[in-house]
């Protein structure tokens, strides 16, 4: 079964280019133009990683994270942020906020789909063994 991400970010080519370049490693990809449809998507879609943009229209990216977190059925989906904003200080600001990594714009192939391998697999070891289904090296 393919593993399902969805991309929240407002820019089409964005979208497009995330959406293209996943599909292309066997990804299902949904994809939204801002938090709050990006919210309600998580949490109808469950799916198993979330691509996230800070600047976002209306909630921010931040927001957004935050508040996934804070949902208990959203709480445990591994989040990316990926953004233009590079100072370290927003850096510190989306880890803060829940995100488990954060990638600046521009991105490049190989170090996105890196992470979000790493990420999906980090989850499947932590989400197998918290199942008690045994050790994550199983």
């Amino acid at each position: 079964m393919n593993k399902k991400i969805l991309v929240i970010d407002d820019d089409p080519s964005t979208l497009r280019l995330i959406k293209y370049t996943l599909q292309q490693e066997g990804y299902e990809v949904l994809t939204v133009p801002n938090g709050l449809e990006g919210l309600k998507k998580a949490k109808s879609e469950q799916p198993d990683l979330v691509i996230l943009d800070v600047m976002l229209p209306g909630v921010d990216g931040f927001e957004v994270c935050h508040r996934l977190r804070a949902e208990p059925q959203t709480a445990k989906i591994p989040i990316l942020m990926v953004s233009g904003k590079t100072r370290g200080i927003d850096k510190a600001i989306g880890l803060r906020m829940g995100a488990d990594d954060y990638v600046t714009k521009p991105w490049h192939r190989p170090e996105l789909v890196a992470k979000i391998t790493a990420m999906l697999e980090r989850n499947g070891a932590l989400l197998k063994a918290s199942c008690g289904r045994g050790s994550p090296d199983e």
